[in-house]
């Protein structure tokens, strides 16, 4: 397999409890990574399992005025950011945004505005830095926004393409995005709910992730078939598309 990921000597994970988010870094230090910072909101015992050294930093989506401060703690923590993935976000249910518009604001506010103010600042310590990867987990629910989901869809599909400007941005910098797009998660966030077609667990997602990592990916479907399918899904008459359940 070809290699462009490099030597990972650090990892950044903000959303520190992300399921995906976790199994990316257990497979990042079973590569040679030896420092990480979990960043998160409230208090976060460390997975026992992480065979480096790992520190922990307070973490608010929506308490953007302290995105800078994030960044900045996590580089004196570790020194160069090898890998940051912004892993964060809040699924919830169409039904209670539909009772409570606020509700909605906020989860947007959560899944598109706090990446876009984290992520920007990520994106400029990597630029000076003069690399690093920053991974952002997005969703095929924001490929084609349905009636089912649509709240969360519609910030995934927001975070899709804010990522895709960001990438051209970092462009010749050393730095670069890599976006994933994975179905249905089966994990904490989607408890309780019956797995979707081409369903993945976060494993799986971390797996691809890192393949992608290594071969130099700007972005990857988990599973790859998904890109196949939205690509004919988006052709799809919008009368047949409103009819699908999910």
């Amino acid at each position: 397999m070809r290699n462009a990921l490099g030597a990972v000597d650090s990892v950044l994970l903000l959303g520190g409890r992300s399921e995906i988010g976790l199994e990316i870094v257990r497979l990042l230090v079973g590569l040679g990574a030896t420092r990480v910072v979990l960043a998160a909101r409230g208090e976060l015992t460390p997975p026992a399992d992480l065979a480096a050294e790992v520190h922990v930093l307070p973490f608010d989506a929506l308490d953007v005025g302290s995105h800078a401060a994030v960044l900045a703690g996590a580089v004196e923590l570790v020194g160069d950011l090898d890998v940051v993935i912004s892993a964060f976000g809040v699924l919830g249910s169409q039904d209670d945004y539909d009772a409570d518009p606020a509700a909605a604001a906020e989860a947007v506010a959560v899944n598109y505005g706090g990446h876009v103010s984290v992520d920007l600042h990520a994106a400029r310590v990597l630029r000076e830095q003069g690399h690093g990867t920053l991974v952002v987990l997005s969703s095929v629910a924001g490929a084609r926004v349905r009636r089912a989901n649509f709240v969360y869809g519609s910030a995934k599909a927001g975070l899709d393409g804010f990522a895709q400007g960001l990438g051209d941005a970092l462009h010749g910098s050393g730095a670069r995005v890599l976006i994933v797009r994975p179905g249905f998660v089966i994990g904490r966030m989607t408890k309780g709910l019956p797995p979707a077609p081409l369903s993945s667990t976060p494993r799986q997602v971390a797996l691809a992730t890192v393949r992608a990592l290594r071969e130099g990916a700007s972005s990857v479907w988990v599973p790859r078939a998904l890109g196949t399918a939205f690509g004919l899904l988006r052709l799809l008459p919008r009368p047949l598309w409103r009819r699908l359940p999910r």
